[in-house]
C-alpha cells in the first residue's frame, strides 16, 4: 500500500526528482529511490521541461467550473421572488426539486438536490418550514380556548 502525501510533500519530491535527473540519474532509479512510479517521474520531468521550476510548485485543485453564471444566479433570485405559483407550481412553497425544475427550464442546467440547496444558501435563501396550522383556524377562537378551556384541563 502506497503512502498518501500532502501536496507540499509532492512539491519537494518533484524538486528532488529534477535534481536527481540533472545529476545523471535514470528515471527508473529515481522512481525506486523516491518510492514513486516511473510514470510519476516521467510526468514530473515533462512538467519541468514545459514550465520550468514553476511547473513543480504545488497548486490547489480548481474543481469543475460553475454551470451557471453570476448573471444567471441573479436572474434565478428574481424568478424565485416572483413565487412558485407564478411558475406553475401549486402553492407558494419552493422545494429543491421545484427550484431545480425552474433552473432547468430557464437555463437548461440540472443539479442534484443537494447542489440546489448549496446554490440557494449561496444566494442567501434559507430552509424554512411552513407553520403547521389549519387554514380555517380562527386566532380568536384559539385564544378563547387557551384562556377558558386549557386552564381547566391542566387542573384535572
Amino acid at each position: 500500500m502506497r503512502a498518501k502525501y500532502k501536496p507540499s510533500d509532492y512539491e519537494a519530491f518533484r524538486k528532488r526528482c529534477v535534481e536527481m535527473k540533472e545529476a545523471g540519474w535514470r528515471q527508473k532509479d529515481i522512481s525506486a529511490a523516491l518510492g514513486l512510479t516511473e510514470g510519476w517521474v516521467s510526468q514530473t520531468l515533462k512538467k519541468y521541461r514545459d514550465s520550468g521550476a514553476q511547473g513543480l510548485l504545488a497548486r490547489k485543485a480548481t474543481g469543475a467550473p460553475p454551470r451557471m453564471t453570476s448573471d444567471q444566479l441573479e436572474k434565478l433570485v428574481e424568478e424565485l421572488k416572483r413565487g412558485a405559483q407564478h411558475h406553475g407550481f401549486s402553492g407558494e412553497i419552493w422545494t429543491r426539486q421545484r427550484v431545480n425544475a425552474l433552473i432547468e427550464r430557464l437555463f437548461g442546467v440540472s443539479y442534484d438536490p443537494t447542489q440546489v440547496g448549496r446554490i440557494l444558501k449561496k444566494l442567501g435563501w434559507s430552509l424554512q418550514k411552513p407553520a403547521k396550522k389549519a387554514r380555517q383556524q380562527s386566532t380568536q377562537k384559539v385564544n378563547q380556548w387557551r384562556e377558558e378551556v386549557l386552564p381547566g384541563l391542566k387542573k384535572s
